[in-house]
């Protein structure tokens, strides 16, 4: 089971991973002064555990299902950022790398979740 001793949204190991990832982000455009490409991945990255928290939060499963998918393409669309990040040397090679592998590493953990949450 994925959500065993699920008590709140904090519980959830996707949302710590979130939280890291934004976290992340954050500290990564620190001294970037492209302020709306840095404003983009920052929202993008906040909408990622925000949603999960939102939807968690919500009277359904069939609401909590929606917004994992708006987190799970919010975690899309961070990725792409990231990429044009890299290529404008914003964010060095090695650690857009890594912080792609983290967004899809949530985006799979997003979509189990998904599939689970359906189920029941």
């Amino acid at each position: 089971m994925i959500e065993n001793d699920v008590n709140g949204f904090e519980d959830l190991f996707v949302w710590k991973e979130s939280m890291v990832l934004t976290t992340s982000i954050y500290e990564q455009l620190k001294l970037c002064k492209d302020y709306g490409l840095k404003d983009q991945m920052q929202r993008a990255a906040v909408s990622i555990p925000s949603n999960i928290a939102e939807g968690f939060e919500r009277q359904t499963n069939k609401e909590f299902v929606q917004f994992l998918y708006i987190s799970k393409g919010s975690c899309a669309e961070l990725r792409t950022q990231l990429y044009i990040a890299i290529k404008l040397n914003y964010i060095s090679q090695k650690d857009g790398m890594e912080l792609i592998k983290m967004a899809e590493g949530i985006s799979k953990m997003l979509y189990k979740l998904i599939v689970y949450r359906k189920k029941i």
